[in-house]
């Protein structure tokens, strides 16, 4: 395999052997041997492919190549110290301005409070929250961080999964009371299901595997919404059966408010997704922030 030329370390060997003008003061300097720095120049002129310097017994000298070399090495190299610069002192305390996406009912149940306890102890990031009912598509610029759930297809953005989510089916004791309780996915079409509606998604149809393979219901109810919190009221009401992610259920689950229904069967998982451009990579309050978030979601991760 061909080695691939370190171009900053040959702009920086060939600045201190024109500024020190002597093959064996530069092999001084770097603790090398004569002959060593010869090869490098060597091989240097060669990728090239154009002499750099003239030499003589005497003396060395740039040629007119090496002249330009040398000028665009120079800029080159102020360019990256200018700029390791201005990020090493940038790493004390992240700053500037954050604007961050999320969903209605988990922005404002999940997110919000994060934010809160992220400025607390970041305080010169201004964070702007965006609530929406639908993400923005992932290459909306108009965002640094989009909290969504599900990997997007988008080649151009980053995705950092910050949390596991599984969608589970339960319903209110009062209603199991009143309705029964179902044994297999099946059973579903026999009873009063809350159903949620995302944009133009297809809704009605819940997808639920076992071992034995996968089933898809039909399911019917009076009552659909695009709002995942009064989707959950809804059921706490004991209006109907209720899909919906572990991270709206679980102190439900907890109190007992809520039951879990067919605990052999398991729905699409709605992983928690931080989605941001990948020119934002570097950036150091975009970094910070989405690690605020995997931390903060692992420390209250659901057992």
């Amino acid at each position: 395999m061909k080695e691939i030329p370190n171009s900053s370390a040959e702009m920086a060997f060939f600045s201190l052997l024109a500024r020190l003008g002597s093959l064996s003061l530069a092999a001084r300097e770097l603790g090398i041997t004569p002959p060593a720095v010869t090869r490098k120049l060597n091989l240097l002129e060669q990728r090239l492919g154009v002499p750099l310097l003239t030499r003589t017994t005497r003396r060395m000298s740039l040629t007119a190549e090496g002249e330009e070399y040398l000028n665009h090495a120079r800029r080159i190299l102020a360019e990256i110290d200018d700029v390791e610069h201005r990020l090493s002192t940038s790493m004390t305390e992240p700053q500037g301005l954050l604007r961050v996406n999320a969903t209605l009912g988990f922005g404002r149940s999940h997110i919000a409070p994060i934010i809160s306890k992220f400025h607390e102890t970041h305080p010169n990031v201004q964070v702007e929250l965006q609530l929406t009912v639908n993400p923005p598509p992932p290459s909306d610029p108009s965002y640094d961080v989009c909290i969504r759930f599900g990997e997007p297809p988008d080649a151009r953005v980053i995705a950092k999964k910050i949390a596991a989510n599984r969608r589970l089916l339960c319903a209110a004791p009062s209603y199991l009371l009143k309705n029964g309780t179902p044994k297999t996915p099946r059973d579903l079409t026999q009873h009063r299901c809350i159903a949620i509606k995302h944009g133009d998604e297809a809704y009605g149809l819940w997808r639920l595997s076992s071992a034995q393979g996968q089933e898809t219901v039909k399911i019917n109810g009076p009552l659909t919404t695009n709002d995942g919190d009064i989707a959950v009221q809804w059921a706490l009401d004991g209006h109907g059966i209720l899909l919906r992610a572990e991270w709206d259920l679980a102190k439900y689950l907890k109190s007992g408010r809520l039951v879990l229904l067919l605990k052999n069967y398991r729905a699409p998982p709605a992983d928690i997704y931080a989605v941001y451009p990948q020119r934002h990579h570097l950036a150091r309050r975009v970094r910070i922030f989405v690690d605020f978030l995997s931390q903060s979601f692992e420390k209250n991760r659901i057992q």
